[in-house]
């Protein structure tokens, strides 16, 4: 049952931290809004297996935000710098708006590792914040508006599928030496999720 209030409740979180990053960039929440909840939910799920089965909670936010920055990178093909920026923009946006839920509603931040149901009550009304927020700022258009194709990196196409390559190599080698099959199969599939996009030209 842990399991899937994990998955329920960290969903919520991610779909709002994509929304943001989506609005930052002037997209609407919904376009590639399959493709991200399949990333999202395999993200969500290597997350819970670092956490709760492995003690690998410093990793995990680590690879998540490397997941985002692939997502937005692979599937979406804004720039790697952008997507770089916009992801770690979105989280610091997100991780602001949780702060201040957690000092507000508990007094401190450690308050809330006390019970696990408070826990959950914050990413739900951290995620909907972040989501009522990522709407208003779509609706005003409020985002950059600089040309985003002006920071692609020559060869960038060729340098994204190196870099997919490598991290899923390393992570492969790291998982491998530890037996952790079930993480290594889910990042075979995520990985192999965003070389497929990544191969694919540009329409």
């Amino acid at each position: 049952m842990e399991a899937i209030w994990f998955m329920v409740f960290s969903t919520f979180e991610t779909l709002a931290i994509y929304s943001i990053i989506m609005t930052l960039l002037r997209f609407k929440t919904t376009e590639y809004i399959w493709q991200a909840l399949i990333v999202m939910i395999l993200a969500n799920l290597q997350s819970f297996i670092m956490r709760n089965e492995l003690q690998l909670d410093y990793l995990a936010p680590l690879i998540t935000v490397l997941i985002f920055v692939f997502l937005f990178s692979a599937i979406i093909k804004i720039p790697v710098i952008w997507s770089a920026i916009c992801t770690i923009l979105g989280y610091m946006f997100y991780a602001l708006i949780q702060v201040f839920y957690m000092l507000t509603l508990y007094g401190s931040i450690e308050a809330t590792h006390n019970h696990e149901v408070d826990g959950y009550v914050l990413q739900l009304l951290s995620s909907l914040t972040g989501l009522l927020i990522s709407w208003i700022m779509y609706k005003y258009a409020i985002g950059f508006t600089y040309d985003l194709e002006k920071l692609r990196i020559k060869f960038e196409h060729i340098l994204l599928i190196s870099l997919i390559v490598v991290v899923l190599i390393l992570l492969a080698i790291l998982f491998y030496l530890n037996r952790l099959w079930l993480l290594l199969l889910f990042f075979g599939i995520t990985f192999g999720i965003f070389l497929f996009y990544a191969i694919q030209t540009k329409e």
